[in-house]
């Protein structure tokens, strides 16, 4: 377990295995997700530009409108 001093501005290092585990660079940014029980996780922000071309290889065919509704039709029946 890591572990890293707070200053009185608030202020810490984050130790080096965590910085290579997120490999974060210098100006990178940083989020915090606050979950019940007081638990933090910390994540790299990724900027917009990064989701460039991340659902390229997932596209199909292209489906028509009638297709659509009735893909909707059967899973309102299933429910």
């Amino acid at each position: 377990m890591q572990e890293s001093t707070v200053t009185i501005k608030g202020q810490t290092t984050l130790p080096k295995d965590v910085r290579q585990a997120l490999n974060l660079r210098p100006g990178d940014k940083l989020r915090y997700l606050i979950l019940d029980g007081g638990e933090v996780r910390i994540l790299r922000s990724q900027p917009v530009m990064a989701l460039a071309g991340l659902l390229k290889d997932r596209v199909g065919k292209a489906v028509t409108l009638e297709e659509m509704d009735e893909a909707i039709a059967r899973g309102a029946l299933d429910r």
